[in-house]
């Protein structure tokens, strides 16, 4: 073997050398474990480059940095998909026509998990965000159903209407206490019930089309349909 070939060899050689220390000495985001050591001090630490999870951990009042690390569970990096699904909570953007039991049942059907269940039920031809529990996580779909809610409506009024103030006013006579009986196609018992609007309020409205968009705060089990109704 010439001089040339064994320059060009050991050329190779030492191109590999640098490679491996290199990646080495500089690990990417995967290698790195993020863990935050027990310490008898409370450290200052950098942590402009972590992951999300654990931004802005050096920001807190941490008296000190000493804690007992416990052989059960997982940082949020290295937890399993299957721990995430088992007490998953999905906040899930509900299209029209399907109803809220079809789309926890094809969610169930999918994840191929034993229980779901959702945090109030939306009507077929509403829109919006609906919270579904997965599996361990159903135990807390009674204290996310006692929370209120908010809701965008549109309504088409009769006639033209010139002044903006009036609609306003008209629709800040619908809060407080409301009488409702559910109408004849509804998925809960159809007796008289008193439900609360917290608040109503005028977001736009369109003089030329007769169009309203208003937001309410209401408490759960209000059927707005109905308010539109007596509003109108």
């Amino acid at each position: 073997m010439s001089e040339v070939e064994l320059s060009r060899s050991e050329k190779k050689k030492h191109k590999k050398k640098t490679q491996e220390t290199e990646t080495d000495t500089n690990p990417t985001d995967t290698d790195k474990d993020f863990m935050i050591k027990p310490q008898n001090f409370t450290p200052t630490i950098d942590t402009s480059q972590w992951p999300i999870l654990l931004k802005n951990y050096d920001r807190l009042n941490v008296r000190t940095g000493h804690y007992t690390p416990l052989p059960s569970g997982h940082s949020p990096l290295k937890r399993p998909l299957a721990d995430y699904i088992r007490y998953g909570i999905m906040n899930l953007d509900k299209p029209a026509n399907p109803s809220s039991h079809e789309v926890v049942a094809w969610i169930k059907r999918i994840l191929r998990v034993e229980k779901t269940g959702h945090s109030g039920t939306l009507d077929p031809k509403v829109t919006g965000n609906l919270i579904v529990c997965i599996d361990r996580a159903t135990r807390l779909v009674k204290s996310q159903q006692g929370a209120g809610k908010e809701y965008v409506c549109i309504a088409r009024l009769h006639d033209k209407v010139p002044d903006v103030a009036k609609v306003a006013r008209a629709l800040e006579t619908l809060t407080g206490a409301v009488f409702q009986r559910p109408p004849l196609i509804s998925a809960v018992k159809r007796q008289l019930r008193i439900r609360t609007i917290y608040e109503s309020k005028l977001l736009e409205y369109d003089a030329d089309k007769h169009l309203v968009v208003f937001g309410f705060r209401v408490r759960r089990g209000l059927m707005l349909g109905l308010c539109v109704c007596i509003w109108g």
